[in-house]
């Protein structure tokens, strides 16, 4: 069960939805029918054992999520799934009802893979070094999904995008039900449009003029967008899809959305080792920028 506010809510409800199932918890301390729901909620959690995760939050403190979503009473909870919310009940139902409404979502249940550290990579150390590192530990761990994402992250960043085809292919039926293995594809796919592009020369001023000429031309925009993902000039490429996303938030098919989370994805550093107890801190561009996506997805 993990506390939700509108600083992580990106992170730990949309994002995380895009993989798993996420069911939010709406609650407050004086609720007395919340006290008695949450418990059962954390039980049923626990019993799924990783098929969906739980969230909690406080209505009173996150106004602005409360109303975002509607609530009119507390508790009332609502299942996110790909980024969207899917369905949703009020009132402390009983564990049995709650079991049934679930199910009528959630995938089976399967065996589910050991929980993967992220790789221990020295920010300081030459792109060689990392490269073989983490090439090394795929080779030791081809199912390693962190350590297969860092090395074809890496070798995207370093200009070697055949070599990152290569260590991608193995897992690219996976993009559709894991997210960062979707936000290399998308890189990826910015990079290609880039290279075969009849702009590429003068690009941005040619999509600059025809957005100057209407600003709503969100094809251009986007565009726009992943020629600045393959020139990796991220926080450009998102103030480009934020214009997209507060004029029309499903636009194409949530084609905007979607890549504004790739370019987070690609953009965040891999979390260094903590002592237990502590959390690592957080990108402080990333942290920014997914507050902003927060605003304008719940405006």
């Amino acid at each position: 069960m993990i506390d939700v506010t509108i600083a992580n809510f990106e992170e730990e409800v949309v994002a995380a939805s895009m993989t798993t199932p996420v069911l939010i918890d709406f609650w407050a301390p004086w609720c007395g029918p919340c006290k008695s729901l949450g418990p059962i909620l954390e039980k049923v959690e626990l019993a799924y054992a990783g098929r969906f995760r739980l969230v909690k939050i406080d209505s009173d403190q996150e106004q602005q999520l409360a109303s975002a979503f509607g609530i009119r009473s507390i508790p009332t909870c609502i299942l996110m799934m790909g980024g969207k919310p899917v369905d949703g009940f009020a009132g402390a139902l009983p564990e049995g009802k709650i079991k049934e409404f679930l199910d009528k979502h959630l995938p089976p249940a399967e065996e589910l893979p050991a929980e993967e550290e992220q790789p221990a990579l020295d920010p300081d150390a030459p792109p060689e070094a990392l490269i073989e590192k983490l090439q090394q530990d795929v080779a030791a761990d081809p199912a390693n999904e962190n350590a297969r994402f860092e090395l074809v992250k890496q070798l995207l960043l370093n200009g070697a995008e055949d070599d990152a085809k290569v260590a991608f292919a193995p897992v690219i039926a996976q993009t559709s039900t894991n997210r960062r293995f979707d936000s290399l594809q998308r890189w990826m796919d910015a990079i290609d449009f880039a290279a075969t592009s009849p702009e590429s020369v003068g690009a941005e001023a040619g999509f600059d003029a025809r957005i100057a000429t209407n600003k709503r031309d969100f094809e251009t925009r986007f565009n726009k967008a992943r020629w600045l993902m393959a020139a990796q000039r991220w926080t450009d490429a998102l103030d480009e899809l934020l214009e997209i996303l507060m004029r029309d938030k499903s636009w194409n098919e949530d084609a905007a959305r979607k890549t504004y989370i790739a370019v987070l994805d690609i953009m965040e550093p891999a979390k260094p080792k903590v002592a237990d107890g502590q959390i690592a801190p957080d990108d402080p561009t990333v942290a920014t920028y997914r507050r902003r996506f927060s605003s304008v997805i719940l405006s």
